[in-house]
């Protein structure tokens, strides 16, 4: 058995060493501006400048619209504008002028976009289906003016299918109470009622309101003062549904910084029901959509039916203005999709990188029936030179690392701890590390799945790593900042225990 593993390791070591080939054959023709010392080669990220929250994200006319949090003007968080991209496969991204400016009511905070398909706002005309963006807007001046009512609610439509935008001439369409956090609203439709849903973030709750022209909007109840996580504000809430066995199940998720699983930023998320004025919980207790540190303010697309898919902002609010990238900070995570899974009698998310991105498979290499031991089981000594993907399942599970690294020693280690039940990332090693205190370290996700076997894929790129396991049930994204690209890659178990299948695939660059 062991010949004819070493035999398959010769064979996987040539293919590899044909991937890396072509590999620096692909990003020798890259612009020069996805070149850069970690950039993302198979993630969203901006041209250049400051990045963070997704916003208004859209799906019209076969495309899918991305805006973001947006500085132009620096690396640093700062006066925020809504960039824009458009996608028509959820992978490769065209890049569009800025879609909203700050003016005088404040800067463009976080916010969602919606297709208005029976013009409820009347922004159409002569039978045109209006786009409508509603934003947070922002009031620094107001703010240091020692005001608490400087966050409001304003909407723009595009009748261009968004590509240019006019703002609303009577912004804001709702008004701050009194409350210091009043911001970031997610906009559904609710068919029953034939009414707009806002879910607002509103401090240490969220708020629903409704409309029936995105204009004019009601209060219909809080949730969430009681329940969930509290170490932070609550920020960008989303509510939607996903189908359980022809079952409707409501999904409310809350991103909170700080106080996530693994410290700094994360989204945490609710199963219950909702009637059309109030969230009724099924559980309470506090559950999260990614356990890694670098997976914040992640929301649904609108308009996909009953798909449901995720994005992320990529970094946690804990080092993200100090990461070590020169041009450009932060990108997205991959775009997921999004489904339920049912242990004993709760509900849980399962998370799934898009079926989209087969279309940047490159080369696959593949070993089957691996028994492992107490010795290395794997060793690829080809280079990885950017974006992979790794896939391995097998019948029965028991502790093991997956250690990825350099020529110059640091690594990045994924494995599985049977004792403690948990996941892990360990980015002690990883490369540049000091830029923040708490950056290095091993972060942890506990295995939710009852099964007997399991199944992991891992999405590398140049300076993240996202794991999903058990279907997506355990979810792990997180950043790091090689001085070398990662060139091998190591298996090892401390038991005997066969791996079904294990597949790697070489990954295209998508720009």
């Amino acid at each position: 058995m062991i010949c004819g593993v070493m035999k398959n390791m010769k064979n996987l070591i040539a293919i590899a060493l044909v991937i890396a080939s072509n590999a620096v054959k692909s990003q020798n023709s890259q612009p020069v501006i996805y070149s850069e010392p970690h950039r993302p080669q198979i993630h969203f990220s901006p041209l250049q400048k400051w990045m963070n929250d997704p916003n208004g994200m859209v799906f019209y006319n076969h495309q899918y619209h991305l805006f973001y949090q947006d500085y132009p003007d620096s690396t640093i968080w700062g006066p925020m504008h809504w960039g824009h991209a458009t996608s028509k496969d959820l992978v490769h991204w065209k890049h569009h002028p800025i879609a909203l400016y700050p003016d005088s009511l404040g800067y463009i905070f976080s916010g969602s976009a919606v297709v208005d398909y029976n013009n409820t706002s009347g922004f159409g005309k002569n039978g045109e289906i209006p786009l409508v963006a509603i934003f947070t807007q922002h009031n620094s001046k107001a703010q240091k003016e020692g005001k608490i009512d400087f966050q409001n609610q304003s909407i723009a439509y595009s009748l261009d299918d968004g590509m240019t935008w006019t703002k609303y001439s009577d912004n804001p369409v709702l008004k701050n109470p009194g409350i210091m956090d009043f911001r970031d609203p997610k906009v559904m439709w609710y068919e029953r009622e034939k009414k707009w849903i806002m879910t607002l973030a509103t401090y240490d709750r969220v708020t629903f309101f409704s409309s029936k022209d995105l204009k004019g909007w009601t209060k219909e109840s809080e949730f969430g003062k009681e329940v969930g996580a509290h170490g932070g504000v609550w920020e960008c809430p989303d509510l939607f549904t996903l189908n359980y066995q022809n079952k409707k199940i409501w999904i409310l998720l809350v991103s909170i910084n700080p106080g996530g699983p693994n410290k700094g930023s994360a989204t945490q998320y609710f199963t219950g029901e909702f009637d059309g004025k109030k969230f009724i919980p099924l559980q309470t207790d506090t559950r999260w959509i990614d356990y890694g540190p670098d997976d914040y303010a992640g929301v649904t697309w609108f308009n996909t039916s009953e798909r449901k898919i995720f994005l992320g902002w990529m970094s946690n609010w804990q080092y993200a203005t100090r990461v070590p990238t020169e041009k450009w900070r932060s990108a997205m995570t991959i775009p997921r999709d999004l489904g339920l899974e049912k242990i004993g009698d709760k509900y849980f998310i399962t998370s799934q990188p898009v079926h989209e991105m087969s279309v940047i498979d490159d080369r696959r290499a593949e070993l089957k029936k691996i028994t492992t031991s107490n010795k290395e089981i794997a060793k690829w000594a080809g280079k990885l030179s950017g974006p992979a993907r790794l896939r391995l399942a097998s019948d029965k599970i028991e502790s093991f690392s997956i250690t990825l690294s350099s020529e110059i020693g640091e690594q990045i280690v994924v494995g599985y701890d049977k004792a403690a039940n948990n996941y892990y990332i360990d980015r002690t090693n990883s490369g540049k590390v000091s830029f923040e205190k708490g950056f290095a370290g091993i972060h942890t996700v506990p295995r939710l799945s009852d099964k007997a076997g399991f199944d992991m894929v891992l999405v590398i790129d140049n300076a993240s790593i996202e794991l999903f396991a058990d279907n997506g049930l355990s979810v792990m994204t997180e950043v790091f900042f090689p001085n070398s690209l990662f060139s091998a890659i190591n298996i090892q178990s401390t038991r005997d225990f066969r791996i079904n299948s294990l597949t790697y695939f070489k990954l295209k660059s998508i720009w």
